[in-house]
């Protein structure tokens, strides 16, 4: 009974111990997912932004 109690201890702090690890690389996984679209969203509208933001500086200052 004990040897079995044993067996399973250590099969359940081996599988605790070996999910760390993959949920690191998931996160580490998402947040490059997200750097990458906070890029692309920049890298597409920025330039369309500035452009507004000039135009409606320029209507203020009018």
């Amino acid at each position: 009974m004990q040897h079995t109690i044993l067996k399973l201890t250590i099969a359940f702090r081996n599988r605790i111990q070996s999910d760390r690890g993959a949920s690191l690389v998931e996160y580490a996984l998402l947040v490059s997912l997200i750097a990458v679209v906070c890029i692309a969203s920049v890298t597409m509208f920025g330039q369309a932004i500035s452009y507004q933001q000039s135009e409606i500086a320029s209507a203020i200052d009018n």
